[in-house]
């Protein structure tokens, strides 16, 4: 068995932008590689000693010649590199694994691919990738390098200026590396290109060495070899220049959205409720509803009680005619019994016409209840309230009344509560009248929560102790139908056929 050859790359510099798999590789091998010059310092080195560990074989490569003019230089780098490969392959044959460490990628630019190209048909090989110093110069100059269908061209410094030139000019972003002694072919090459003006220097991009500046301001003298030009994205620059004045926070057109959070959960949320969560400045609501929105440091939030409707509306549109933007929550849709009536008819009134008003709907309680048993509500179906703090009790028993001798399924909404016991007695006596005993009743609780549970009973055994506030009932009409599956469970559903 042979051993196993990595290149891994680096990154440009900063240790911190060591990948996860290059640390773990450093660490785990049984030989360490690195390039480095005459005087034996090595950046790839410096960059990796964090990882490095007791023990291990470590296999300096240290160049024959530098940057200065020799005779043969590239023949004298292939004997060079010859020797080296020879040396890893004995570390190979032995079965010791060999990790070559390579400053930014070891595919751009990089030393280590004279080597791989030499052991890789005869090892299994691996190479890992690194961050180059051309997305390091970018992020550390706050410039894109390109946008939308930009062509980013990446160019060595030791092409001839007038090649180099050609090919600026042709571009709309770029990267010149191997800069050092090439630098003043360059800046030649950027001035006959007419981009001189646009273009950056970034010399030691993220190392504590870090230089950078417009590259039309660098003293040839002293630029080093791990230095680059970079030309940015023009339709960014062009695009920035043309937005306008960002608008103070205080001057901003604000608004307030109603958002339905669904029965419960992150799961139960649609992605324009979530976008318009992310987005608000403040969030107002109930406050167990409020809770279920994850906290942001950046946003302020107003929970307040369950009987204050109006008070909680006209805060909202407060808020946002001082340019917040607000979201209103709610439980399930905000159309459905919630909030989106309450603010929709504070809105109404002559001094709030002037503040925008949207509502985002959300997965009601009743399609919720009815998708843990089956299909309760695949007919016509009406949805009605037993809390009669809103409306008289006697037109809540007209409107079941006329719902039952119409035949609908009925989804119940807020059965029960602490205070109120009687009505869920009542209307199921009052549906008797209406709807055999045998018809089959949903009750679901804290549907999509921890202590979710879905029963099916029949109409003559509901019984309110069953019941409280965090209920939903659903009320087959004549058709509905109970089936039994293959796995012992019940199924409820209304066929869509009505009989003639």
């Amino acid at each position: 068995m042979t051993g196993h050859l990595y290149g891994v790359g680096l990154g440009p510099g900063d240790p911190e932008l060591v990948t996860l798999k290059a640390a773990r590789l450093i660490e785990g091998a049984d030989v360490v590689v690195y390039h480095s010059a005459r005087h034996g310092r090595s950046i790839a080195r410096s960059i990796a000693a964090a990882h490095l560990r007791v023990g291990q074989i470590e296999e300096p490569l240290i160049y024959p010649v530098t940057t200065e003019r020799v005779g043969d230089y590239r023949g004298m780098l292939e004997e060079f590199y010859d020797r080296c490969a020879e040396r890893l392959a004995d570390h190979l044959d032995a079965g010791r694994s060999v990790v070559v460490l390579c400053e930014g990628d070891p595919f751009f630019y990089g030393s280590y691919m004279h080597l791989h190209k030499r052991l890789a048909s005869r090892y299994p090989t691996e190479v890992v990738p690194g961050v180059t110093s051309v997305s390091g110069a970018s992020a550390e100059l706050g410039r894109p390098l390109v946008e939308r269908d930009e062509v980013l061209t990446v160019l060595p410094g030791t092409l001839p200026p007038e090649k180099l030139a050609e090919r600026l000019a042709a571009t709309d972003s770029a990267a010149v590396l191997k800069l050092g002694r090439t630098f003043g072919n360059v800046r030649e090459a950027l001035e006959r290109a007419g981009r001189l003006d646009d273009a950056w220097y970034v010399e030691r991009a993220t190392t504590d060495e870090q230089r950078m500046r417009p590259l039309a301001e660098v003293d040839p003298e002293g630029v080093p070899y791990f230095s680059v030009a970079i030309l940015p994205s023009r339709v960014h620059e062009e695009t920035r220049r043309a937005l306008p004045e960002p608008v103070p926070a205080g001057e901003r057109r604000g608004e307030v959205v109603v958002v339905g959070l669904g029965p419960a959960g992150r799961e139960w949320l649609t992605p324009q409720a979530q976008d318009a969560l992310a987005s608000a400045d403040d969030l107002i609501g109930y406050g167990p509803y409020l809770d279920r929105v994850p906290p942001n440091p950046r946003q302020r939030r107003h929970p307040s009680g369950n009987t204050v409707e109006a008070e909680r509306a006209a805060r909202a549109l407060e808020l946002a005619e001082r340019g917040r933007r607000v979201a209103v929550v709610s439980s399930g849709d905000p159309g459905v019994f919630a909030m989106a009536t309450a603010v929709l008819e504070v809105a109404a009134e002559e001094r709030w016409r002037h503040v925008p008003v949207r509502v985002l709907p959300g997965l009601t309680a009743a399609q919720a209840v009815a998708s843990r048993i089956g299909a309760p509500l695949g007919h016509d179906y009406c949805v009605i309230s037993l809390s009669d703090r809103l409306k008289p009790w006697e037109v809540i028993a007209d409107r079941l009344a006329a719902a039952a001798s119409a035949d609908l399924a009925i989804a119940v909404y807020n059965p029960a509560s602490r205070t109120r016991r009687h009505q869920v007695a009542e209307a199921r006596d009052l549906l008797l009248k209406h709807r055999s005993p045998d018809t089959p009743v949903v009750i679901g609780r804290d549907v999509g929560g921890p202590e979710e549970s879905v029963r099916v009973v029949r109409l003559a055994e509901l019984d309110p102790a069953d019941v409280d506030m965090r209920c939903l009932l659903v009320i087959g009409s004549s058709q509905t139908r109970v089936a039994e599956r293959g796995d012992g469970s019940r199924i409820v559903f209304t066929p869509r056929r009505y009989p003639a």
